[in-house]
C-alpha cells in the first residue's frame, strides 16, 4: 500500500531470499572467501566451519556459494541436521546422484558406495563438498559420523571437504573434548558478526534503490535508530525497516526519523529485545570506565622522552590501498611466470611501494634482504611483521602486505592491494594486476612481510601470565570494563584473545601475536585493503 506513495516498484524490506536485494558487505565477502576457498582449495580435505547469530545473513552466503560453485565442484547440500546417521548418508548419497537400491539402512552398504564415487570424482579431477546448513542441530553420533567420512582418502588427499554451517552454539559444541578430533580437523573457521552503522546505512539504501526508489527515506537518526534496535542483524533491519515505512504512510510522513523507528521496533520485537531502561548506577559505571579508558589511552601513546614523536602520516595514508591505473590488466599462469623471471628479486623496491601507501619516507626502515624489516628509531610507532600465513588470515587483518612469489628459481616480493572471493590484486615493480587466488596459491608458499603502527609498547608483544603497559592495552582493547592499570594477562584476557581470533579469522591460540596485535590496532589511520575487485 505503500509502495506508490514513496516512489517504489516493489518491497524493499521483503524477507524473501531475492538475490538482487543481496549485499555483500566487507564481513560478508570475507566469509564467502572462506567457503569458496574452501571448496576450491581446501587444504586437502578437512572441515570449513561459518557461524553467525540468527538472522546475519549465512543463508544468504550458502546461496551465494551454491550459484558461484567453479566448475569442478559437485555439492551435497543438507539442510536438515537432525538425522540418524543412516539417514545422513542416504541424503548425501541423493544429492550426490548415488544409486541407493538395496543399500538403504546399511552404514557400510553406504560408505562403500559414496567411496567408489569419491574415487572417481579424484581420478577425473572434481572435487566433492558437503554442506550442512544449521550445523549446531547435528546429534553427536550424527556428527561422529560426518568426522568418520573425512577418513575417506587417498595416500595424498582427502576426498571429501565438509562445509559446517551454523549459529554460535556450533561453536560451543566442537569446543567439547570428545569432539576434538573433530576440530582439530578445521582448516578455516569464520564468525560472520552484524552490520556496523556505516554497513547498516549501505544495506538498506541498497535495497532501496533496487525497489526502484530514488528519495532515501531515513534521515541519519533513524539509521542510527535502526542498528541500535536491529543490533546491525539484516533481518531484523528488515522487519523494523518494513514496519516504519508502513507507519510512515499512515501519518503521511515522507522522511522517517527516530521516533518512528522506535516506535516500529516496539511492535515488532519481543520485549528480551527491547532497550531496557537506563539507571543511575549504570551511568556511573559507564563513566568510570571511560575515566579508565582515556588514562590507559595515555598511558598506551605516551612517548619516551628521549625519543622524537614519530612523523604523522599525511592524510592520503587512511584511505584504502587503490592503484591509480584506471584499467587492471588479469593475467594468466604464463604471464604471471614471465613477471616473476623478469621481476627484481630484491625486496626494496616492494618495501618502498608498501612505504608509500602508508605515507611514510622511503628512509622509515631498514632493509635486510634476509630478514625483516627493521623502523628507524624516529617512529618507535612502527613495527614490522614476518611468517607464514594463508591468505584468508592475510585479508582478516586487512592490511597490505608483501607477498613472496616464486616461479622455479625466480622469486620475487609482490605487494598485496586487495582481494576479495575469487581475485587478488598486486603490484609487482611498478605493474598493477589482478590474478585468480587459485593462481597466487601455485607461486606462492604462504611468506609474508610488512608492517603496521600501533603503540611504541607493543615492539614487544604481551605474552600469557605477564604484567606490562602492552598488557594494558590488551585489556582496554577487548575488555574495557574490566581494564585495570598492572592487570595479568591471564585466563579471561586469554579467552578474550582467543574469541577476537575467532570473530576475525585468525589462528586461535590466545597469544596476542603481531598478526592479531595488527588485527586490534585496525581502527587506526592506515591505508586497507580492496574488497571488490570487478
Amino acid at each position: 500500500m505503500y509502495l506508490a506513495y514513496y516512489g517504489l516498484t516493489e518491497p524493499p524490506f521483503s524477507l524473501t531470499p531475492d538475490p538482487r536485494f543481496v549485499h555483500l558487505s566487507e564481513r560478508h565477502r570475507d566469509a564467502l572467501a572462506h567457503l569458496l576457498y574452501g571448496i576450491d582449495q581446501g587444504g586437502s580435505g578437512g572441515f570449513v566451519q561459518l557461524t553467525g547469530e540468527v538472522g546475519t545473513g549465512k543463508t544468504t552466503l550458502s546461496r551465494l556459494l551454491l550459484e558461484q560453485l567453479p566448475p569442478h565442484a559437485r555439492v551435497a547440500l543438507v539442510l536438515n541436521p537432525r538425522q540418524t546417521p543412516v539417514e545422513l548418508l542416504e541424503t548425501i548419497c541423493e544429492e550426490l546422484k548415488i544409486p541407493t537400491e538395496g543399500r538403504r539402512g546399511s552404514v557400510k552398504a553406504l560408505v562403500d558406495a559414496l567411496n567408489a564415487y569419491l574415487l572417481d570424482a579424484y581420478a577425473q579431477g572434481l572435487r566433492v563438498v558437503v554442506l550442512i546448513d544449521e550445523a549446531q542441530n547435528l546429534p553427536p553420533d550424527t556428527l561422529e559420523q560426518v568426522r568418520l567420512l573425512t577418513n575417506l582418502e587417498t595416500d595424498t588427499q582427502k576426498l571429501l571437504q565438509i562445509v559446517l554451517l551454523g549459529q554460535p552454539e556450533l561453536r560451543t559444541l566442537l569446543a567439547r573434548p570428545e569432539l576434538r578430533q573433530l576440530a582439530q580437523r578445521i582448516t578455516a573457521r569464520y564468525h560472520l558478526l552484524p552490520l556496523d552503522l556505516a554497513e547498516t546505512e549501505a544495506y538498506l539504501r541498497h535495497r532501496w534503490r533496487v525497489a526502484g526508489g530514488t528519495r532515501f527515506p531515513f534521515d541519519a537518526g533513524a539509521v542510527r535508530r535502526l542498528h541500535a534496535r536491529a543490533g546491525g542483524v539484516p533481518r531484523l533491519l528488515n522487519v523494523i525497516a518494513e514496519r516504519t515505512l508502513l507507519a510512515g504512510y499512515a501519518r503521511d510522513a515522507l522522511t522517517l526519523d527516530r521516533r518512528l523507528v522506535d516506535a516500529a521496533a516496539d511492535e515488532v520485537l519481543p520485549p528480551p529485545m527491547r532497550p531496557p531502561r537506563r539507571r543511575a548506577g549504570a551511568a556511573v559505571a559507564a563513566v568510570a570506565v571511560i575515566a579508565l579508558a582515556a588514562l590507559l589511552l595515555g598511558l598506551a601513546w605516551r612517548r619516551p622522552a628521549t625519543r622524537p614523536a614519530a612523523t604523522p602520516a599525511p592524510a592520503a595514508a587512511t584511505t584504502t590501498a587503490k592503484p591509480a591505473e584506471a584499467s587492471i590488466p588479469r593475467l594468466d599462469a604464463g604471464a604471471l611466470a614471465t613477471h616473476l623471471r623478469r621481476a627484481d628479486p630484491n625486496p626494496a623496491p616492494a618495501w618502498q611501494a608498501l612505504l608509500q601507501l602508508w605515507g611514510l619516507p622511503a628512509q622509515a626502515i631498514t632493509v635486510d634482504p634476509d630478514g625483516p624489516c627493521t623502523p628507524v628509531a624516529t617512529a618507535p610507532d612502527l613495527h614490522c611483521v614476518q611468517g607464514r600465513a594463508r591468505l584468508d588470515t592475510l585479508m582478516a587483518v586487512d592490511r597490505p602486505l608483501l607477498l613472496r612469489l616464486r616461479d622455479g628459481a625466480a622469486g620475487a616480493w609482490a605487494v598485496l592491494l586487495g582481494a576479495d572471493a575469487r581475485t587478488v590484486r598486486l603490484r609487482l615493480g611498478a605493474r598493477v594486476f589482478d590474478l585468480d587466488r587459485s593462481l597466487l596459491q601455485a607461486h606462492w608458499d604462504g611468506a609474508y612481510a610488512g608492517l603496521w603502527r600501533g603503540p611504541a609498547m607493543l615492539e614487544i608483544p604481551p605474552r600469557p601470565g605477564t604484567r606490562s603497559g602492552a598488557v594494558d592495552w590488551l585489556w582496554l582493547r577487548l575488555l574495557p570494563e574490566a581494564a585495570r592499570p598492572g592487570a595479568a594477562y591471564d585466563a579471561r584476557l586469554r579467552a578474550a584473545v582467543r574469541d577476537f581470533q575467532s570473530a576475525h579469522g585468525l589462528p586461535e591460540d590466545g597469544v596476542a601475536g603481531s598478526l592479531t596485535l595488527m588485527a586490534l590496532a585496525n581502527g587506526l589511520p592506515g591505508p586497507r585493503l580492496q574488497r571488490a575487485l570487478e
